[in-house]
This record gives C-alpha cells, sequence and structure tokens, in this order.
C-alpha cells in the first residue's frame, strides 16, 4: 500500500468505512462467495465487509488484512460474532503468504491508493490458487457528479487530486481497473459498475460530514497544507461548501465505482 495512507482514520473517515457491506460494497463479488472458501480481504479497514464476507464462506477461513495496526481493533471489534476471521498487518505489494493459498483475494478501495496497483494485483494473484478469484472495487472520482454546485465545494476535486497523486495514488482508478488486471497478467476478467447514491437529508448531512469533515480534520487536510494545495481558510471553505450542498433540499451526489473479478 501507499506509504502513507491519504485519508488517514479519524472519525469523518472511518464513518463512511463502518457504513460499507458486501450488500452495499461488492454485491458484485457475493454470487461467488459460498460456504467453505478461503478469502483474504486486502485492506479491510474497520472490517464492516469482512464480517459479511465472513458470514458468507463460514465455516471457511477469512483473512483480515490492513497496512494499519490501529484499524485492525476496529476490524476485531466489528467481526466479533465471527470465530472464522484472523487478522493480519499486511503490505499488499509483499503479501506473506504462500502462492496460491487462498481461494479469493478481495480488495475495495485500496489500489486508488498504492503506489504499484499493477504490482499489487500481481501479488493478490500469487497467493490465489490456480481458478481462484481476484476482486477489486474502487470509486472513480473523475465520474463523482453532484447537484447544487455551491461555489465553495469547487476546490474539492483540485485539492484532494492534488493530495492524493502526490501521495502516490490515482483517485480515478475505478476507469482504469480493467487495464491494470490486463497488465497485471490477468486474461479472464469480468468487469461492472455500481453506485452509492446521497439524497435523502440523513444522507446528505452524513456525506457531508465525512467529506467535508475530513477536508478540514483528517489527514487529507493535512496533506494539503503540508502540500501548498490549499491554506486553512481554504479548506474551511471548503467544508462551508459541502455543508451548503447538505442543506439544500435539491442536493443529490452519485459516486461511480469500477469493479473487477478476475480469474486465477
Amino acid at each position: 500500500m501507499a506509504p502513507a495512507y491519504t485519508h488517514g482514520h479519524h472519525a469523518s473517515v472511518l464513518s463512511a468505512h463502518k457504513w460499507r457491506t458486501v450488500d452495499n460494497s461488492a454485491a458484485y463479488l457475493a454470487e461467488h462467495l459460498r460456504p467453505g472458501l478461503s478469502v483474504l480481504d486486502v485492506g479491510c479497514g474497520p472490517g464492516t465487509i469482512t464480517a459479511g464476507l465472513a458470514e458468507r464462506v463460514a465455516p471457511g477461513r477469512v483473512v483480515a488484512a490492513d497496512s494499519a495496526e490501529t484499524v485492525l481493533d476496529e476490524a476485531r471489534a466489528n467481526t466479533a460474532g465471527s470465530d472464522n476471521v484472523e487478522f493480519a498487518v499486511a503490505d499488499v505489494h509483499a503479501l506473506d503468504y504462500a502462492d496460491g493459498t487462498f481461494d479469493i483475494v478481495h480488495a475495495h478501495q485500496v489500489l486508488q491508493h498504492v503506489a504499484d496497483p499493477v504490482g499489487a494485483l500481481r501479488e493478490m494473484r500469487r497467493v490465489t490458487r490456480p481458478g481462484g478469484l481476484v476482486a477489486a472495487r474502487d470509486a472513480d472520482f473523475g465520474a463523482m457528479i453532484w447537484y447544487p454546485e455551491p461555489p465553495g465545494m469547487a476546490a474539492w476535486l483540485p485539492v484532494y487530486y492534488a493530495v492524493a497523486r502526490g501521495n502516490g495514488g490515482e483517485p480515478d482508478a475505478g476507469r482504469r481497473l480493467v487495464s491494470w488486471a490486463r497488465a497485471a497478467g490477468f486474461t479472464d476478467v469480468t468487469a461492472s459498475s455500481s453506485t452509492w447514491c446521497y439524497s435523502t437529508p440523513a444522507d446528505r448531512e452524513w456525506w457531508s460530514e465525512s467529506w467535508g469533515g475530513r477536508m478540514i480534520r483528517s489527514s487529507v487536510a493535512e496533506h494539503a497544507v503540508a502540500g501548498g494545495h490549499a491554506t486553512r481558510g481554504e479548506l474551511q471553505k471548503v467544508y462551508e461548501g459541502w455543508k451548503a450542498w447538505a442543506a439544500s433540499d435539491d442536493g443529490w451526489f452519485s459516486v461511480t465505482h469500477g469493479e473487477i473479478v478476475c480469474r486465477a
């Protein structure tokens, strides 16, 4: 994974991560899950997707892996009801598992942050058994759309692009997943896309606090200021723009994701 995860693990970030489930974030993979399979969940974060994977493949083994030991504490708490989950600190570029260890290797919103997504996919393939599956889903920031468009939000994406790419990531990962998979040597790749949509008053308030909030409180803000991409005052205006969007009865936001299921 990237040397420093761009978003960090502030509450504004984890609130979004803990909302994710198999149903809303890995539905493209669900049909391939069955009891007895072994799964490596790379970049598991707080483990809410992991919990759903573990439920669907039980009694199969699931390993929840992340580069940050601290977030694995969250994952342990969120998978407390599953007795088939193990935890590991791991680097997706150098996984500490033998060739062909897992039936499925899954990564959600990981490849957009890593230094070498093609190399990461090769490593994910290495630890997948022949005939097994490597699955990845990533947002595409250039495909995100929203309405209305308060002036304060105008700087949001330019600042985020500068921060993420300055930290070695690729925010427009969703559209690149197929090309990355092919470059990694996969020839059997099934691609799809899906969206998250936020439009109710509760969803708008939550989403604006997650994304607007991280622009002033999370590691994104720290990187933006340290990298000279924005001042604290400019980031405050971005936050205020997000809150103006959330306050609009017409508010609507769509997040498009690319998805790939690759046969090893």
